[in-house]
């Protein structure tokens, strides 16, 4: 188990995707996004193995739920900034974490 203080150490924040393009460099398939997470945070980029439920122009103007605590990794010739989140279908395949309705850039999972 672990404490309140432990989960709230996770900074989980809504961000909208401005970009979404092919990534042929990284090993599995994958889309490198540009998200934008307000002013505080402001844009990041990710590398989301999410390919085969969505198509980079359909996921344009989506929100997301990323982890934007942890730290930048190298993805091939790619540095990931955040960790865009989801749960793996009955087959593997990544459904991003999704908002019923528009909440604010930056917002906070609470």
């Amino acid at each position: 188990m672990i404490t309140w203080a432990d989960f709230e150490r996770v900074d989980l924040r809504v961000g909208t995707i401005l970009e979404a393009r092919e990534f042929p460099a990284a090993r599995k398939p994958a889309y490198q996004l540009v998200i934008d997470f307000g002013p505080e945070i402001g844009q990041k980029k990710s590398s989301a193995q999410i390919t085969h439920h969505y198509q980079p122009a359909e996921l344009v103007g989506r929100q997301v739920l990323c982890v934007v605590n942890f730290p930048p990794r190298q993805i091939a010739n790619f540095m990931s900034e955040v960790l865009v989140t989801g749960v793996a279908d009955a087959e593997g395949h990544i459904v991003l974490t999704s908002f019923p309705v528009p909440v604010p850039n930056g917002s906070r999972l609470l």
